[in-house]
């Protein structure tokens, strides 16, 4: 697949549902998920042109380490249970964030990030990643995205 072939709808369900269907095409048979969560991170970048998009990686059991990313630098580690990021880690579900200055504890690593949503990544019933991704506007993150994005995040373990 060279470039993403998407509806021109702003249907965020159906955008969705076109992208699934093809991270699940470019993730299928490439069996490296380091190569997978950057294929994602770049096809949601892509899509939604959101402010920052990555994955961390499980580095022990006490940090989240910088994964594959599209966007600005960021926090390379993150402690369990601290930020959102942490916070999704640590209470296994995924964490939809409106305003990041209303979240306790938010670890600001932009200035321009306003809202967020993470998703944990499980892989036999242990969290080994979490995608994050943040928006430089409020309230950008739904059900809608949460839905979705647990979809794409097990096409990542289906390999």
């Amino acid at each position: 697949m060279e470039e993403l072939k998407l509806p021109k709808t702003t249907d965020k369900e159906e955008i969705y549902k076109c992208l699934t269907a093809q991270i699940k095409s470019l993730v299928e048979n490439e069996k490296n998920m380091i190569a997978n969560m950057a294929n994602v991170a770049a096809a949601l970048r892509q899509t939604f042109n959101f402010f920052w998009i990555g994955f961390y990686l499980c580095d022990n059991e006490n940090e989240l380490v910088l994964g594959p990313f599209q966007g600005p630098i960021a926090c390379t580690r993150i402690k369990y249970g601290r930020g959102v990021c942490g916070t999704a880690w640590k209470e296994r579900r995924s964490v939809i964030v409106p305003d990041v200055e209303k979240f306790e504890g938010h670890i600001a690593c932009s200035s321009h990030s306003k809202s967020e949503i993470v998703v944990p990544v499980f892989k036999n019933n242990e969290i080994i990643a979490v995608l994050d991704i943040d928006s430089d506007k409020l309230n950008t993150f739904d059900t809608i995205d949460q839905k979705a994005l647990e979809e794409i995040v097990e096409l990542l373990i289906g390999n």
